[in-house]
């Protein structure tokens, strides 16, 4: 009888504690908040260095002392409000979709999940994550084909990409005087266009992020703290944001060129006629033959600087409102 029990099915006992996607949801949803409110200085700074042509910016440290001492230190933090917006629903989404992906392509007789169809089940994540929540007012799509949810996600992203690049805080000298009269703004002088400037960029760059990150992310806790998916343990809050930490820095490398891309055709706009960059391969073209192929990195130790840690916040509270789903639903889940 014992023997029986010792020798219980692990595929069964996986199935049986598998987090349920509105769960990992919600863990999401409150790990963005989190990161929002903690890093959203140096998105700032990596916007204002990736919309930097003149050079006006010497390095990070630089930009984030002109800007305090020019324009407040309040101005670290614009655009704070679509950000944490932002980043809850991308979040929520992110999670919510990987894991319904996951169970989608887990094997039916043994209920594993190869690392194919793991990446396969984060780069799904990434592409619909960019298409329902980052690109909202980026990219080009016809007024025929208009989603509400797609509009929501890119007015989100221009929205603060718009807010952030400009300088001062009075608002009598700001275009923009806050995210509503941003995207209002927006959309009577550009029209529903000007919501949609840098989808494709963006849905490569989100789709090898996620593949990349939750691939490197299962691997990390494998081999550092032998935590298996379904397995009851609970890390504590310092191992996932090691695992965290580690998984977030190889797609801003990888993507770098992705990320300046979107942030130009978001930040242009159309009042003045012509917009310089006509889309993902032309503004690569451009920015590679006016600026040189460091320019395609620009902004990339601000976002190593924000996303590894971004990631390392994230998991420690996603990690932890999951461990406490099976504490309280999975008896056997280890403290």
């Amino acid at each position: 009888m014992k023997d029986s029990q010792a020798n219980k099915n692990p595929q069964a006992e996986s199935k049986k504690t598998t987090i349920p996607p509105y769960m990992k949801a919600i863990s999401g949803s409150f790990g963005g908040i989190v990161e929002a409110c903690c890093l959203q200085p140096i998105d700032v700074i990596k916007t204002r260095l990736q919309l930097d042509r003149m050079g006006n910016y010497k390095g990070i440290v630089h930009c984030g002392a002109t800007v305090s001492s020019t324009e407040g230190v309040r101005a670290l933090w614009k655009g704070l409000t679509p950000f944490a917006t932002h980043l809850t629903l991308k979040y929520a989404l992110r999670m919510g979709s990987n894991a319904m992906l996951q169970s989608a392509f887990k094997d039916s007789d043994t209920g594993t999940l190869s690392n194919k169809a793991r990446f396969l089940s984060g780069f799904g994540a990434g592409v619909l994550e960019a298409l329902v929540i980052v690109t909202p007012f980026e990219v080009i799509y016809p007024p025929s084909q208009y989603n509400p949810s797609l509009v929501w996600s890119f007015i989100v992203q221009v929205v603060k990409i718009r807010l952030q690049q400009q300088r001062g805080l009075s608002r009598e000298l700001l275009k923009y005087k806050g995210p509503i009269h941003c995207a209002h703004t927006i959309i009577r002088e550009e029209g529903l266009f000007g919501l949609w400037a840098g989808a494709a960029p963006t849905v490569m760059r989100n789709g090898t992020n996620q593949a990349a990150m939750f691939t490197a992310k299962n691997a990390f806790d494998v081999v550092l703290w032998k935590k298996h998916e379904g397995d009851g343990k609970v890390l504590q809050p310092w191992q996932s944001m090691i695992s965290g930490f580690l998984a977030g820095t190889a797609g801003p490398v990888c993507t770098g060129p992705f990320d300046v891309v979107k942030t130009r055709l978001m930040a242009q706009s159309r009042d003045g006629g012509e917009v310089k960059y006509k889309g993902m391969v032309h503004a690569i073209r451009t920015i590679y033959a006016e600026e040189g192929l460091r320019a395609l990195w620009k902004g990339l130790l601000p976002r190593l600087m924000r996303i590894p840690p971004g990631q390392a916040i994230m998991w420690a509270v996603a990690d932890q409102i999951i461990g406490l789903y099976e504490r309280r639903y999975f008896h056997s889940a280890a403290l």
